[in-house]
């Protein structure tokens, strides 16, 4: 079974139309806040490739507009889903941007979960771009992605994160932070929750992304330093390991 969708979402930025450009249609400003690795090929037609462990989804550029209008769509597969975004920037007075974020296609299978998902996900995504634009301007950020071992459920799975991070139950946006991981001492505040699934995390260098679903969590950070990002990953992995061991 199939299902036609499409999502609206916008966000005010403290940004302007140029720096907004530049982190939603360049491969290095996607990598500061989306998921993945990520390259776009700039102009109409051209490819656009978001690879993450094991997973690689291409697509093509269908609007390119700088710097006003970005559009990409994924090819359908053989079930005849698809998923395409488009993103409309519009300037405001004072240097801030409005950003609208148009989500649309055709899901398959269990669509009504994976609707949720979306309609849920996207705007977690978008305050990480707000985040990346105010706190970390000109910056390019490195994704870093490590999975952690099933549990056997998301509030489970939630619980000994949280608690690993020093976190109650009753997390909110603003407590502050403080872990030893990745071989380092890391302080930083709450800058987004949705339980059971989603914590965002600001410290003076990165947004660390801890997210998850049916038992799982993972991270999909943004670090804004010089690292090595496939050492990063191998490290986050084994805190990920140590928390659920």
């Amino acid at each position: 079974m199939s299902h036609e969708f499409e999502l609206n979402h916008d966000v005010d930025l403290e940004a302007t139309p140029e720096q907004v450009w530049e982190a939603i249609a360049t491969g290095p400003g996607m990598d500061s806040w989306f998921m993945g690795k990520n390259e776009i090929e700039p102009r109409l037609n051209g490819t656009t490739r978001m690879s993450m462990p094991g997973f690689t989804a291409e697509a093509t550029v269908t609007a390119w507009d700088p710097p006003h209008r970005f559009g990409f769509r994924g090819a359908p597969g053989e079930d005849g889903g698809f998923m395409a975004f488009e993103y409309l920037i519009e300037g405001r007075d004072g240097g801030s941007t409005t950003l609208r974020l148009v989500h649309s296609g055709v899901l398959t299978g269990d669509w009504e979960a994976e609707y949720d998902a979306l309609r849920k996900g996207n705007p977690l995504y978008l305050r990480t771009l707000a985040q990346y634009l105010q706190h970390f301007p000109g910056r390019t950020g490195v994704p870093v992605h490590a999975f952690g071992p099933p549990q056997p459920d998301q509030e489970q799975a939630w619980a000994r994160m949280v608690e690993a991070l020093g976190l109650g139950d009753s997390v909110r946006e603003g407590d502050k932070v403080h872990l030893t991981a990745a071989g380092q001492e890391i302080d930083g505040v709450v800058d987004t929750v949705l339980m059971p699934g989603f914590l965002g995390i600001r410290t003076d260098d990165a947004l660390l992304r801890f997210t998850g679903g049916r038992g799982m969590m993972m991270t999909g950070h943004h670090i804004f330093a010089d690292i090595d990002e496939a050492e990063a990953e191998q490290a986050w992995g084994a805190w990920l390991t140590s928390v659920y061991a």
